[in-house]
């Protein structure tokens, strides 16, 4: 998801995603420990999405103020 997309969002639309990355990335690291990923550079990433989507609500809450 592009930082674009992101900002489109609306507040609780973002946090339900976050919500649902942060399971997926949690599963992908058991998956990972357990056996590996054919591709480790999807924790990356999700880990990266996780940190745009957190950028953005907090930019949100700033300008708020």
């Amino acid at each position: 998801m592009k930082i674009a997309e992101i900002r489109d969002l609306a507040t609780p639309d973002l946090k339900e995603r976050l919500d649902a990355e942060v399971k997926a990335f949690e599963q992908k690291k058991i998956n990972h420990s357990i056996s590996p990923l054919d591709s480790p550079a999807e924790i990356t990433k999700s880990r990266k999405e996780i940190a745009r989507i957190k950028t953005e609500l907090r930019s949100r809450v700033l300008n708020q103020k």
